[in-house]
């Protein structure tokens, strides 16, 4: 089994930056990989960036990238979201994912964390 738990949303202004966090543990591979989605209220779940742990080769969807950068600390095993120049249509409940390897379907995904929401005011 593997957990997964987010932290660093809350409410920012247009133009600010936040950083979320995704702590993992459990049954954790080198060769896995790491997904931030998010979901918007009437909207699908949407892939937004992804890392694979072994060599931290990095994805990301092309409405954040720019301005989002994932990363990761194997150590820690967290991975990291740093979200700046944040504008109203980013607010979305943010879930980070585990997967096996690279997809930007949700549906790839296996394990999921309990979602942390980020609200971005005008």
């Amino acid at each position: 089994q593997v957990q997964l738990v987010e932290s660093g949303g809350g409410l920012v202004q247009a133009g600010g930056s936040l950083r979320l966090s995704c702590a993992a543990s459990g049954r954790t591979f080198s060769w896995y990989v790491m997904g931030w989605f998010r979901q918007a209220p009437g909207k699908e779940r949407e892939f937004v960036a992804a890392i694979r742990w072994s060599d931290s080769t990095t994805y990301y969807a092309d409405s954040v990238k720019g301005r989002f950068t994932i990363s990761r600390d194997n150590a820690k095993l967290t991975v990291y979201l740093q979200m700046n120049s944040l504008k109203p249509e980013d607010t979305a409940v943010y879930y980070c994912a585990q997967g096996t390897s690279y997809s930007g379907s949700p549906k790839e995904y296996d394990y999921w964390g309990q979602g942390t929401q980020v609200t971005v005011s005008s």
